[in-house]
């Protein structure tokens, strides 16, 4: 019997649920444009937490109820797509390793980490997030978007809880402010 028999499906049922979320973090960090894509293609409202619900799934979905289909990646976002594609594959690879751990969890750490080793190679961006530097984008999408805590935040890019703080609070008040150029 293969080992991989009982992998195979579990691991499709979970990018089922989240991919479409975890290509929306992976847009958000690379400041690609979201043209392109109908309203709700990425899954889940943007306020909900994955997991946050007892019983819920990374997709929002109550445990035990039928994985939502998954919904078109936009052209728009090629290296949204590439970073998400290699944190899927390095999360199947350890997939037997995962057991009671959050799959989703470890994906988005894996596509933070890609992120953050790869975005100064990236092209500017013109997406929502665009004006904060990638540090400034990485944290507030981890602590706003995600809901990840603070102290492990910190944990996951190797910095002082107080450093994620202040990095957050100058993101926010960035994108808080008129963006240069903008009428008054």
């Amino acid at each position: 019997m293969d080992r991989r028999s009982g992998r195979d499906p579990e691991f499709e049922a979970f990018v089922a649920g989240a991919a479409g979320r975890l290509l929306h973090v992976a847009v958000l960090l690379t400041a690609e444009p979201l043209s392109g894509a109908p309203a709700g293609a990425y899954g889940g409202a943007p306020d909900a937490t994955p997991g946050g619900a007892p019983g819920a799934t990374p997709s929002g979905a109550p445990a035990g109820a039928p994985a939502a289909a998954p919904t078109a990646a936009p052209a728009a976002a090629p290296a949204a797509r590439r970073i998400l594609a290699g944190a899927l594959a390095r999360t199947y690879a350890h997939w037997e390793r995962l057991r009671g751990d959050d799959p989703y969890d470890h994906t988005r750490q894996e596509l933070c980490a890609a992120y953050a080793r790869t975005a100064r190679r990236l092209p500017p961006g013109t997406g929502v997030l665009a004006r904060l530097g990638p540090l400034e984008r990485l944290v507030l999408v981890m602590r706003v978007y995600e809901g990840v805590a603070e102290e492990v935040t910190a944990a996951q890019l190797g910095l002082t809880p107080e450093r994620v703080e202040a990095i957050c609070n100058r993101a926010v008040a960035t994108m808080r402010a008129p963006a240069p150029g903008a009428a008054a």
